[in-house]
């Protein structure tokens, strides 16, 4: 299996987007095993600290990740620096930049993960929007962050659990419909007062919403 792979969508002059796999690179052992590159979910840190330059030398990356402290929160991080710590990684849940050659990394599981680009290259964003994150406005805080008009963005949305597979509660559906009534196209009853959820409609949803075109929304297969 391939480390990682490409985003699905035109990218822009000067711009790439990806996401990793669990494997193709990597040292860490079972449960990690092999190419973790979360900081603090318990792996060895020297392992993650050898799985990260891993893949700042296979992939050529011109820059070192800029690494966040993911709190489930919205706030955005503007132009975030390199780092040699894992301790001083800021928090936040997004980063945006206009920076030539800066990298900006997120980390998920089953949240999502959302790149956003400006057409013409100048600006990129990277967001990382689970439940609590794309229910309170992680999405919409990332677009207001960023200088180039919504009219002007793309945005990629990355792999994250599916509609087929990820179940919540009465308590998580309450949460998107108070915010629209049309996220209930989203929901599928399963069993009493639990959902499976399609995070990759609303995503797009809230992404219209926040202006951005239709047609340049990508990914979320």
């Amino acid at each position: 299996m391939s480390a990682w792979l490409d985003a699905d969508w035109p990218a822009p002059p000067g711009v790439r987007a990806l996401t990793t796999t669990r494997f193709g690179l990597g040292v860490s052992q079972p449960p990690f095993d092999t190419f973790n590159l979360g900081a603090r979910c318990g792996d060895d840190p020297a392992a993650v600290a050898e799985n990260r330059r891993q893949l700042e030398t296979e992939l050529g990356l011109p820059s070192p990740p800029r690494w966040l402290r993911q709190v489930h929160g919205i706030d955005v991080l503007r132009d975030p620096k390199a780092v040699a710590q894992v301790e001083d990684e800021p928090e936040a849940d997004a980063a945006v930049t206009s920076v030539l050659g800066t990298v900006l990394a997120i980390l998920t599981a089953d949240c999502l993960p959302v790149v956003f680009a400006a057409r013409d290259g100048s600006e990129i964003a990277a967001a990382h929007a689970g439940w609590p994150g794309l229910s309170a406005g992680m999405l919409e805080a990332t677009v207001a962050a960023m200088r180039t008009p919504a009219a002007r963005l793309q945005a990629w949305i990355g792999p994250a659990a599916g509609p087929e597979r990820y179940e919540i509660g009465d308590e998580v559906r309450e949460r998107f419909m108070a915010h629209d009534p049309r996220a209930a196209s989203a929901f599928v009853a399963t069993r009493p007062e639990h959902w499976r959820v399609d995070l990759f409609a609303i995503a797009r949803m809230r992404l219209a919403d926040a202006g951005l075109d239709p047609a340049c929304i990508h990914g979320g297969g």
